[in-house]
């Protein structure tokens, strides 16, 4: 209550009461016989009151006040009873406490109606003033949390959204990689044990990463080496491949497993397929203010893939939303033939 006085006592609210104090005894000084500076300190001992009584109503907590008497309307009723009572004490005290000195006046009992009327009006019309402000500020503070909580309960839903696509995209990721062990095993392959070694070993340095809090494209460039690594191991003679990303791009911010996913389906899509196989290139630049990254195979080619999923599907939707509505996935043809796949954001 008492932090609650003392914003409404500020000096703001002092400075409008002296400046009406003021202006007043201005205005009455013609009409009275009274010393200017007597009825100057009337004034302002006035204006000082009706500024207290509106400070402390205002300052009165909620639980306080009667479920039937709203704020402004006691507010209303104290400045009104207030401004006469305040002149009236002003009145008798220039009479020495005598009731009837002041009664049988005519002139002081003229200007205590003139005074008190005026401390009237002015009271109440500041009072409402300043409710109406005050109602339109808390309207403005209230508007301004909504909008917060709204944005934080927004933040929270994408991060969820995340979390959940990241969650899709890895076991995919990973279920696939294992199908690629399990044909080798199956096939009797001398290989399988190189490549499953190779498996284990990428998969310990993976693991660790996939749910870093701030992964970067270095990061996933490794990541990306290791597994076209494990591809080559799997069929030799038929994937080649190449990494030539700006050394200045690696410590960019980057999706987890975005680069790792388009990497994986030219294997998948494109090279695989293919009788002949093919050779995959991994590479970035900075062009202007934007960012460019991508994996270019040279396998069967667009119009003989797929069509894509929910494992593009859901890339998208985390390039926007790690890289903002602006971050982009495109794919075009590859010349001769094949696939590039270009994710282009602007950090």
């Amino acid at each position: 209550m008492s932090r609650r006085l003392l914003d409404s006592i500020n000096a703001g609210s002092l400075g409008v009461a002296v400046g009406f104090g003021f202006t007043a005894a201005l205005l009455f000084s013609p009409f009275f016989i009274t010393p200017f500076i007597v009825l100057l300190g009337r004034s302002l001992f006035l204006a000082m009151v009706l500024l207290l009584v509106f400070a402390v109503v205002q300052a009165l907590p909620e639980r306080w006040l009667p479920a039937w008497l709203p704020r402004w309307l006691l507010t209303v009723l104290a400045v009104g009873l207030t401004a006469p009572a305040a002149t009236f004490l002003t009145y008798l005290a220039s009479t020495g406490g005598s009731v009837s000195a002041f009664v049988g006046n005519p002139a002081r009992m003229t200007g205590f109606f003139i005074i008190g009327g005026t401390a009237l009006v002015l009271g109440l019309l500041i009072a409402l003033t300043a409710q109406l402000r005050e109602r339109e500020a808390r309207a403005r503070s209230l508007a301004l949390e909504l909008a917060l909580e709204r944005s934080r309960l927004e933040k929270q839903a994408v991060d969820a959204r995340l979390a959940l696509l990241q969650a899709q995209i890895e076991p995919h990721f990973l279920f696939n990689t294992l199908a690629n062990v399990q044909a080798l095993v199956e096939s009797h392959s001398p290989r399988a044990a190189d490549v499953l070694r190779s498996l284990i070993g990428y998969l310990r340095a993976a693991m660790p990463r996939l749910h870093d809090g701030e992964p970067t494209l270095g990061n996933e460039l490794a990541l990306v080496r290791a597994y076209l690594e494990l591809m080559q191991m799997r069929m030799p003679d038929r994937l080649a491949f190449g990494i030539d990303v700006a050394t200045d791009l690696h410590a960019h911010r980057f999706p987890s497993m975005a680069l790792l996913t388009l990497v994986e389906n030219a294997v998948r899509h494109g090279i695989d397929p293919s009788c002949d196989g093919g050779r995959i290139e991994v590479g970035g630049r900075q062009e202007g203010q934007d960012c460019r990254v991508w994996v270019a195979d040279t396998g069967v080619g667009l119009s003989e893939q797929a069509a894509p999923g929910t494992g593009l599907d859901n890339l998208r939707a985390r390039l926007q939303g790690q890289l903002g509505a602006g971050a982009e996935l495109r794919l075009s043809e590859n010349t001769p033939h094949g696939l590039r796949a270009e994710i282009v954001w602007r950090p």
